[in-house]
């Protein structure tokens, strides 16, 4: 097979640009409009499920509700509801990022759990932590939304947090670059269940189970192309898959 390297590199180039984003639907697009933290941690957080109704269903969002009150929140939020969030869960997680905004600065509360240790884990895993004391609210629908702190190790993926990390500090080609005080080299790749299966059928990491490890085992790969700024292949990786395109990369090889 063509070197990995060039092969991943010639994808990034024609990817990673303003054209590769707005081929196809993708969060990043909504959170690209406002260039917020707060937002685009809501457009990660709810890009799960199909592409096309991540989009749509963000774009339907009225996002100045976070600078209102908490009974604006709920008298506007009558009728929105998104797979695993029912319209209450919708309201509670409205009315936590209106709390967040004011009581909190997200880059300040990750860089306090990533400086603890050097792990960007460590920092994602402080701020799902604060975000819990925001709000006594718990659902099914809620919790799965904004994913569960962990003691000890990671097993989770972490995908949609890793994805708003790449979004927020990456500060090149189609990421957003907001956060200035944390370092891309220490990014971890925003595996989900397709860009893992790509991954595998590349040959970029053998590990089988969709969990933290494989996402150590990829982001530490990836590192070999690119030490400075590995995730900057996240975006091709993912559209690779998405569009059908490894399988052309085999048929040629």
């Amino acid at each position: 097979m063509t070197d990995l390297k060039e092969l991943l590199d010639s994808h990034v180039l024609s990817k990673n640009t303003k054209d590769g984003l707005y081929n196809a639907d993708d969060p990043l697009q909504v959170a690209t409009i406002y260039k917020e933290p707060n937002i685009a941690l809501i457009c990660a957080l709810f890009g799960y499920g199909s592409a096309k109704q991540i989009v749509k269903f963000l774009k339907s969002l009225n996002f100045s509700l976070l600078d209102e009150s908490e009974k604006n929140i709920c008298e506007n939020l009558q009728n929105f509801k998104y797979r695993f969030q029912n319209i209450e869960d919708v309201r509670q997680i409205f009315i936590t990022f209106c709390r967040l905004k004011k009581e909190g600065d997200i880059e300040a509360i990750i860089k306090s759990g990533f400086d603890k240790s050097g792990l960007m884990i460590d920092g994602i895993n402080e701020l799902v932590k604060f975000i819990y004391s925001l709000n006594s609210y718990r659902s099914d629908g809620y919790e799965f939304f904004f994913g569960r702190a962990f003691d000890g190790k990671p097993i989770s993926p972490y995908k949609r947090y890793n994805m708003f990390m790449r979004w927020m500090v990456r500060d090149t080609d189609i990421d957003l670059g907001i956060f200035k005080n944390l370092p891309k080299s220490e990014l971890l790749m925003p595996l989900d269940v397709h860009t893992h299966r790509v991954s595998l059928r590349l040959g970029l990491i053998d590990r089988k189970s969709y969990d933290f490890n494989a996402v150590l085992e990829l982001t530490n790969k990836l590192r070999e192309f690119d030490n400075l700024d590995p995730i900057k292949y996240d975006f091709a990786l993912y559209r690779i898959g998405q569009s059908g395109e490894i399988d052309k990369i085999f048929l040629k090889n």
